[in-house]
């Protein structure tokens, strides 16, 4: 089944509520305005419903993972805030015709593991958070409940760059190409530190390669980390990364965890070429379904 692990649609109700808020995130119009980026000018046709079940249609697609993009920042909002903001994203993206499916999303200010148990019930196949949520051993802990009820339910969990941080007169690629990196980086060591032990069971995506964290390991090892077994069950989207990071991944995680996509509001059907006859034959027949898809955070 050819599945995209990483589109973001924003459904009626969800932008209508982000139009109604006078602090970020929210939108004036088609302006997206967040606490630590510049003004972002949303395309419409990228929520536009018809639309986009159409491209997905056309790339082939089985399954398309709809997923609450975490710099907007709503699983940090206050309790009531996240409340009503996730109420309708899962409603509406729950309720996308096929083959769109839902990675459900939790508030983090005060996390319901009940929650999360409902919205996996109604059809959402797993949990997204922002690797904001999972820099070091507290954040693993704080996660912890959420991340059983997944285990339970043997769903994955797909971590995603969180919220920038301001940066005052940087240019308009810095949140995608510092922070968003940073977080990822961190929050994959943090997974194999504090994240792995507690939960042996949890299969684990990645956005963005996970900020490229693997090709540390020689660092790791030096360092007195140890190198450590390839985890089967930790997998790499590619967000806009191409041939030369995934190239480089592949030596580092091994060909059946990389996940591919590209820079559009979603990603076509693409097989990256990585040199070499024997990796493409790999990503093409030996475990297609470790082959998934994914777009740009």
């Amino acid at each position: 089944m050819l599945t995209d692990v990483h589109q973001h649609i924003w459904p009626p109700e969800f932008i209508e509520l982000l139009r109604a808020r006078t602090a970020p995130p929210r939108l004036d119009g088609w302006t997206l305005h967040l606490a630590g980026e510049p003004p972002y000018e949303v395309d419409p046709a990228d929520h536009d419903i018809a639309a986009r079940v159409g491209l997905a249609r056309a790339d082939g697609l089985d399954l398309a993972l709809v997923s609450l993009s975490s710099p907007l920042g709503v699983e940090h909002l206050p309790p009531a805030e996240a409340a009503q903001l996730l109420a309708a994203f899962h409603d509406g993206a729950l309720a996308l015709p096929a083959p769109f499916g839902v990675w459900a999303s939790a508030c983090l200010s005060s996390p319901a593991p009940e929650a999360v148990e409902r919205e996996l019930r109604r059809g959402c196949q797993g949990l997204q958070l922002p690797a904001t949520a999972l820099l070091d051993a507290a954040g693993w802990d704080h996660c912890a409940p959420l991340l059983d009820v997944l285990t339970h339910h043997d769903k994955p969990l797909f971590i995603h760059p969180g919220v920038a941080p301001p940066a005052p007169a940087a240019p308009p690629w810095w949140p995608a190409l510092v922070p968003y990196l940073q977080q990822m980086h961190a929050s994959w060591f943090a997974f194999r530190a504090f994240g792995r032990a507690r939960h042996p069971r949890l299969r684990v995506c990645f956005a963005a390669l996970a900020g490229l964290a693997p090709l540390h390991g020689e660092r790791h090892a030096a360092r007195g980390g140890g190198r450590g077994e390839i985890d089967f069950d930790a997998f790499y989207e590619t967000s806009s990364y191409g041939t030369r990071g995934v190239d480089a991944l592949v030596r580092a995680v091994g060909i059946d965890v990389i996940v591919s996509g590209s820079d559009r509001p979603y990603a076509p059907l693409t097989i990256p070429d990585l040199g070499a006859d024997a990796a493409v034959h790999a990503l093409r027949t030996v475990n297609p379904a470790r082959l998934l898809k994914g777009a740009t955070p």
